[in-house]
């Protein structure tokens, strides 16, 4: 997730470079050309939207690795739309092929948007501004079965955003997670500093020793996790790192942190924090690592971010979002945490845990 194309959109003449941007992600991830063509399409409908309806925006497009979509073993490009323009009235007329909208309202092409994506989804609201995530993965053959988890339960999803300091090529933080059985892992890392040389020790974190290790040892709790993690960081220049384990069977939820990741986790309409450990994965691993419980819940919500966040950022009491896409959940954290007139100062991530909505919807 560390290769990150971040392009502010003010303008017609930068439709172009969302487009290019769209197709060199699906380069870089291997998709055949009609993936690639869906993508281009998808990334240019949603960066003319914002130029004509949004007053501008950002288009942020990462690549999903094989544990970071619902579609485990299937890589694939994520694009995300962020704005603060006056937000859509009627989500889902504007969802229709070939709906159009007044010039105060985002909504064009947005249809086309939902028909050509793998998993597509938004967030909006009047006065507030419009998330739009689509994904796009290899085309499945004819007949062949829909790929995605078991649903348990008490299930639960993942999903998240990466983006980088001044709109660079890469991101020192990274994000993934695992599902093995009834269980669900979500990790992020934030290596320290920013650019190449931090994007190095959250890739390795995630690629190298998240997904392998993962997949090797999911049955080991959080802080066991993080202490095989330090081991495979002690080459680069370390991390900070979160990890949250879910038991879907139990509805049990347990957390370990080690550095400035921070974790906020709602249940039954009242957040809390989740306090990571002083330390460095990879440099200074602390002796012990607490490890904190919590009961999941139908209404629960765990919110994983780096510490660009502002330091007293807290979820709004109105952050409720239940049935969107946890990929959603997680830009509108980062939308609302910052501003043209207050960026962000590092590179920054935002991962989150929901449940599976009560219908099933990507």
């Amino acid at each position: 997730m560390s290769r990150v194309w971040d392009i502010p959109v003010q303008d017609s003449t930068r439709v172009r470079d969302v487009r290019v941007a769209a197709e060199a992600a699906c380069a870089r991830t291997g998709l055949d050309a009609d993936s690639t063509a869906g993508a281009a399409l998808v990334a240019t409908e949603l960066a003319t939207n914002l130029v004509k309806h949004a007053s501008g925006g950002r288009i942020v497009i990462n690549l999903t690795g094989p544990c970071d979509t619902r579609a485990e073993g299937v890589p694939g490009v994520q694009i995300t739309s962020l704005d603060h323009g006056p937000g859509i009235g009627n989500v889902q007329a504007a969802l229709q092929d070939g709906h159009t909208t007044a010039s105060s309202s985002l909504g064009a092409g947005l249809g086309t948007c939902l028909r050509v994506s793998s998993d597509f989804d938004l967030h909006s609201r009047p006065g507030r501004g419009t998330v739009a995530v689509a994904r796009i993965r290899p085309a499945r053959p004819p007949g062949a079965p829909s790929p995605g988890p078991a649903h348990f339960p008490t299930g639960a999803r993942a999903g998240g955003i990466v983006t980088s300091l001044a709109y660079a090529e890469h991101s020192g933080d990274a994000f993934a997670w695992v599902r093995s059985g009834s269980t669900v892992t979500l990790l992020l890392a934030d290596g320290l500093g920013h650019g190449g040389k931090a994007a190095e020790a959250s890739t390795a974190a995630v690629e190298d020793a998240a997904v392998e290790e993962l997949h090797r040892c999911a049955g080991l709790p959080p802080a066991e996790l993080l202490r095989r993690l330090h081991t495979a960081l002690r080459t680069t220049r370390g991390a900070a790192v979160g990890v949250a384990q879910l038991d879907e069977s139990t509805g049990r939820l347990s957390f370990a942190g080690v550095g400035n990741i921070r974790a906020r986790f709602r249940t039954e309409d009242v957040w809390r924090p989740l306090i990571s450990h002083p330390g460095i994965v990879g440099a200074h691993f602390p002796a012990t690592v607490p490890l904190q419980h919590s009961c999941w819940r139908p209404d629960s919500l765990l919110v994983l971010h780096s510490d660009a966040l502002p330091s007293r950022w807290a979820p709004p009491h109105d952050l409720q979002l239940l049935g969107h896409d946890p990929a959603v959940t997680a830009a509108v954290v980062l939308r609302d945490a910052g501003s043209a007139a207050r960026p962000l100062r590092d590179d920054t991530s935002v991962a989150v845990l929901a449940p599976e909505p009560p219908d099933g919807r990507p």
